[in-house]
């Protein structure tokens, strides 16, 4: 139920960690661990410090969330 209304809000890559996570930094301040999903991993695209990306997150959990890389972005 809680994954249904998931939505997706604008970051900052604040640090990258080196299991694939990354502290972000949300636009009203609010800092959580953002993972990079599966295939983006096979793709060799990764985030870097200072890189503004999209974060999906899920109502019922705000602490973590889902990094979208997009090409062309920075």
């Amino acid at each position: 139920m809680c994954g249904e209304a998931s939505f997706e809000v604008d970051a900052l890559i604040l640090e990258v960690m080196p299991n694939r996570t990354c502290w972000v930094v949300l636009a009203n301040g609010h800092k959580l661990i953002g993972f990079v999903p599966g295939l983006t991993r096979l793709q060799r695209t990764l985030p870097v410090v200072g890189q503004k990306v999209r974060i999906r997150l899920s109502p019922c959990d705000l602490s973590q969330g889902r990094i979208l890389l997009e090409t062309g972005r920075s």
